[in-house]
């Protein structure tokens, strides 16, 4: 970056927290009563995006008449019991990263596209909540990533200018959406490795959140 950064913001799902594994294997253990094919497929194409787009991304995919909402239910039942029990792991090099943010007074937020009353039940059951300056949530603004509505209603809250700001994303949709927001955009894949388009959208591809930490310093 040119010029000295005054913000970090996050997402949270494969960038904070090893979630992302857990519901695929949650997604496979529900798949199996609806007889769904392909439901890693499903999982894949899901990333980073909001609930509702993940709606229609299924209706899309398996039909109308297959019951999303009893299944979703069973796959979150599922996923809340592997949270609640430890199963689901911060991420390394969160912990350190955010507190060294905080000590240095750079502002963070936190812009996840999964929905309120997840985002908040996991930050603050992993003492995260602290971090934050600002959190924002896929059912707090209109648009689903890749638009870059989260982001931008993100630094409207910090008060920064997006030049002034950096985003750390794990999903291809979330990169496209870090981008269009005009943020300094860096990728810690997760599941899926970035291909050309989004090497060539991120400025920075890191292994982990340890080396995005050398990086700010």
């Amino acid at each position: 970056m040119d010029t000295k950064i005054k913000a970090v913001l996050f997402d949270m799902d494969g960038v904070i927290f090893d979630s992302e594994r857990a519901v695929i294997e949650c997604w496979k253990l529900v798949a199996p009563e609806a007889g769904l094919k392909n439901i890693e497929e499903f999982c894949r194409q899901a990333l980073g995006i909001n609930s509702a787009a993940t709606r229609e991304l299924f209706v899309k995919m398996y039909g109308p008449d297959v019951p999303y909402d009893e299944l979703n239910e069973k796959k979150r039942a599922l996923f809340k019991q592997l949270f609640d029990t430890g199963l689901v792991a911060v991420k390394p090099g969160t912990r350190e990263l955010l507190a060294y943010l905080k000590d240095n007074g750079i502002k963070t937020a936190l812009a996840s596209s999964t929905s309120s009353a997840s985002v908040l039940r996991e930050i603050v059951g992993a003492g995260l909540e602290k971090y934050f300056d600002q959190i924002v949530c896929g059912d707090m603004v209109e648009r689903s990533k890749p638009a870059p509505d989260i982001w931008l209603e993100a630094l409207r809250r910090l008060g920064v200018d997006a030049a002034d700001a950096a985003a750390i994303e794990d999903s291809f949709n979330g990169v496209r959406s870090a981008k269009a927001a005009g943020l300094y955009t860096i990728m810690v894949p997760d599941l899926v490795q970035p291909d050309d388009e989004i090497r060539a959208l991120a400025d920075q591809v890191f292994p982990s959140l340890k080396e995005v930490l050398e990086f700010i310093r």
